[in-house]
């Protein structure tokens, strides 16, 4: 593997000091003009309680939730309050009984993923697993993972066809797939006002739904298509909602913000794998941690031909593609 680079905006490790730099009247100024688009965006999105025909304990919560700190900066005790408030809203409003958790990284954990090109049959069992894990809309059917299908010799999956509709798979073609590739060097956190989006100590990439002002400026960052924006209310049959969530992860996301794949991290720190590798009929998707040598994405990385896209971009992605 390469050795990591740090990025010097990114080099410190303490989130406080990330969040409550020194001020200037410059940094001041920007502050009031960062502070001001928030409070519009939260007016646009719905963020601001409505009285509406909520009761006086529901009133009470979404008014707590509104003024809760960023992720980073909550306590342990905080965060618990937090999720106890979402849950109870969510069985206030929808009678839904949810188990909402902030499990923090797993210490000596480095996560990568590895896609197999040469296995990859453009089946799709992998974006239904992610659509349905992660709670995405149903109405504008958002899809974190995007599947291209590739004539040979071509390696951009922007030269390659999205949205195909046949049977798979198809003679002399091959199948590529894409996502959040949870940079190391990740522009979208370069380019986020708010710092709503941030790399953990596990190398998942994550946004804060709550601090997200719905600029989208992470998304002309990203150059891997790896983002989302909802553009309404997020419609999932009640059915159908995955329960067990993370904070940062699977949860509900407002009207209004940025999502995108998570590593599933709901489910990889509790040592699951991804919904999407587990769902691969074919074994094309590897998981699994960077700083084990005995780990199965090691073992790639090690002994297959593996590439990474857009490579000259020094943005470090930790998604290889390999052939057997």
């Amino acid at each position: 593997m390469r050795e990591k680079k740090i990025d010097q905006d990114q080099k410190s490790e303490n989130p406080t000091e990330a969040l409550e730099e020194k001020s200037s009247r410059r940094s001041f100024l920007k502050g009031l003009s960062i502070g001001a688009a928030a409070v519009s965006a939260s007016l646009v999105t719905g963020c601001v309680p409505d009285v509406g025909a909520a009761t006086s304990e529901e009133l009470k919560l979404r008014w707590q939730e509104f003024f809760k700190k960023n992720y980073r900066l909550m306590t342990q005790d905080e965060k618990d309050q937090t999720v106890a408030r979402l849950e109870r809203l969510a069985s206030l409003r929808d009678g839904m009984e949810l188990q909402i958790g902030t499990e923090p990284p797993v210490e000596q954990v480095l996560y990568g993923y590895a896609f197999n090109i040469t296995r990859c049959e453009g089946f799709m069992e992998c974006v239904s697993a992610c659509i349905n894990e992660n709670n995405l809309d149903r109405k504008t059917n958002t899809q974190y993972i995007r599947i291209f299908e590739m004539e040979p010799g071509k390696l951009d999956p922007s030269e390659g066809n999205g949205n195909f509709y046949h049977e798979v798979p198809v003679e002399n073609k091959f199948y590529m797939g894409t996502q959040c590739f949870h940079c190391e060097n990740a522009p979208c956190i370069k380019a986020c006002p708010t710092k709503a989006t941030w790399r953990e100590p596990d190398g998942i990439v994550v946004v804060d739904y709550d601090w997200c002002i719905g600029c989208r400026y992470c998304q002309a960052a990203c150059p891997y298509y790896g983002r989302r924006f909802n553009w309404g209310e997020s419609e999932v049959p009640k059915d159908e909602i995955t329960q067990k969530q993370h904070y940062l992860g699977n949860r509900k996301r407002p009207m209004g913000k940025m999502e995108k794949c998570t590593f599933c991290i709901q489910r990889t720190r509790k040592g699951k794998l991804p919904a999407c590798v587990e769902a691969c009929p074919t074994g094309s998707r590897v998981f699994g941690n960077l700083l084990d040598p005995d780990s199965e994405i090691r073992y790639v990385l090690k002994h297959k031909k593996v590439f990474r896209m857009k490579e000259e971009l020094g943005t470090e992605p930790k998604f290889w593609y390999f052939i057997d």
